[in-house]
């Protein structure tokens, strides 16, 4: 007598947000296919009542995570690292699927994303070094400028690059304190849902990055006009969509980080992902005298 046909347990994809795992309060969902056109699942179509629940995860957490040490935030960073590496297999099967990929450069991909992780965590405690300092001022004072982070970015993904662009998007923005809203790929969500996994198991508090899927053309204009989101990268929006959410982020003087074409993710990123969301605090303060002398330092 044969055996029963064993029935696969498919995985049931869910936002991230907050720390947890909702499905859209809306209920709905749409269909994700491969680039044959064969369904892989069905993902969370989100709603702007979605958009609002993650702006105000990313607002709480942006207190704790801009507080922490550069040192902390480079460590956790790693620890992505670490668990990306551990469910590597898993990414090279979703990634190679989502973008058409051989099982060897889909592995290619995911390597270079996870190196992505290591080489922003080392930035952590480096960047202040580079865009801050002490400024040399006529007079006895101290003049240090610092870097701070901007606060709830919004970042809309690259549509065709759904894992190596999509963590080369987020990791710049919560590297410096930041916290994120992230409107995945909408045509390829699940490496980016998928990754919300691995970011709940990494020591990332909850809410310092919060994944949606679903139309970036819904909830983009919602998000750049929401009063309590302070700047938004357009990665992934077309022409279209980037002109009417910088429009929208105007309202309340957003910084926008503009579509930049990408021919190669896996290039050298450079450190303007990092600075595009940063302000820079200026501290001046007397150097005083010591002793009789008058000598100051």
């Amino acid at each position: 007598m044969s055996e029963p046909t064993r029935l696969h347990v498919f995985k049931t994809y869910k936002l991230y947000v907050g720390g947890k795992f909702p499905r859209s309060e809306s209920g709905r969902v749409y269909e994700v296919t491969d680039t044959k056109g064969k369904w892989l699942a069905n993902a969370p179509l989100s709603s702007r009542k979605d958009a609002r629940d993650a702006v105000v995860a990313a607002r709480k957490a942006f207190g704790g995570w801009s507080g922490a040490t550069a040192y902390n935030r480079g460590q956790i960073l790693y620890r992505i690292a670490e668990m990306l590496e551990g469910r590597r297999g898993q990414f090279v099967r979703e990634v190679g699927e989502a973008e058409g990929l051989s099982k060897a450069k889909a592995g290619a991909v995911v390597d270079a994303a996870i190196d992505r992780w290591v080489w922003y965590a080392g930035w952590t405690d480096k960047i202040g070094q580079i865009v801050g300092g002490a400024n040399p001022v006529a007079g006895p004072f101290f003049n240090l400028s610092t870097p701070e982070p901007t606060g709830v970015v919004t970042v809309v993904a690259p549509q065709d690059s759904s894992f190596l662009g999509l963590v080369s998007v987020i990791a710049p923005v919560i590297a410096t304190g930041n916290t994120a809203v992230v409107i995945a790929s909408e045509k390829a969500p699940l490496p980016a849902l998928s990754l919300g996994e691995v970011l709940a198991t990494s020591d990332l508090p909850g809410g310092v990055v919060n994944i949606l899927s679903g139309k970036a053309a819904e909830m983009g204009p919602h998000l750049a006009a929401h009063q309590d989101v302070n700047a938004i990268d357009l990665a992934g929006a077309d022409q279209a969509l980037a002109k009417e959410l910088e429009i929208a982020a105007a309202d309340n003087l957003k910084r926008v980080l503009r579509p930049q074409p990408v021919d190669d993710w896996t290039a050298d990123p450079g450190t303007h992902r990092m600075t595009a969301f940063l302000e820079t605090k200026t501290v001046w303060h007397p150097t005083g005298s010591l002793g009789a002398s008058g000598s100051s330092y």
